[in-house]
């Protein structure tokens, strides 16, 4: 399961923490943030830089929507982060419960699991577009923020192949039987594809 949250962390608010803080927080004996909660950051701070590039990037036609576009993946993003975290908070609630059902604890324990699972599973669909808008930009845009581009798209393609490991998982964990880590493996191999290209 993705170590992204735990209770005491559920009303939190990650992307109004200082870095300092967030870093602290990330380091400390403590299950949250854990690795969904900093690829969702990851993703955030990418589409960040995708929407500085393409606010520089004044001759390429539509660099505006591109930009708008970075900064809604970017509000998405940091929106993922919190709800990982929430949803983490929730599967450690299942596990904690004491059933004399045994059957029920588990089921309680796969549906946590199951709607935890939904969560990376959209920042890797999240990773990707942030990736597909900065090699836009990286190939298209202004030349002098290719480099800022290029990291934006490795930022995506890093975060991606993480949220989609916290699928598997889950997945596993959990006994599912749907077809949503196949479908996050998807987003990571075309997302991967851009990365050979934009390394070419």
């Amino acid at each position: 399961m993705s170590s992204s949250g735990s209770d005491g962390d559920a009303g939190v608010r990650f992307g109004s923490l200082t870095l300092d803080a967030f870093l602290e927080r990330v380091a400390s004996r403590e299950p949250a943030p854990g690795g969904g909660v900093v690829a969702a950051v990851a993703v955030a701070g990418a589409a960040g830089l995708a929407a500085m590039a393409a606010r520089f990037s004044d001759q390429l036609a539509g660099a505006a929507d591109l930009a708008k576009q970075a900064d809604a993946l970017r509000a998405r993003a940091d929106q993922l982060a919190d709800d990982d975290a929430r949803a983490y908070g929730a599967v450690l609630a299942a596990y904690r419960r004491d059933d004399e059902d045994a059957e029920s604890r588990r089921n309680a324990i796969r549906e946590a699991l199951s709607q935890a699972t939904d969560v990376p599973l959209a920042l890797v669909a999240c990773a990707r577009e942030v990736g597909q808008v900065a090699m836009t930009l990286a190939d298209t845009g202004n030349p002098n923020l290719r480099g800022d581009a290029v990291t934006a798209v490795l930022l995506a393609d890093a975060a991606a192949r993480s949220a989609t490991y916290l699928v598997r998982c889950n997945v596993r964990l959990g006994g599912l039987d749907d077809d949503r880590l196949e479908r996050a493996e998807r987003c990571c191999h075309e997302l991967a594809a851009a990365v050979r290209a934009v390394q070419s």
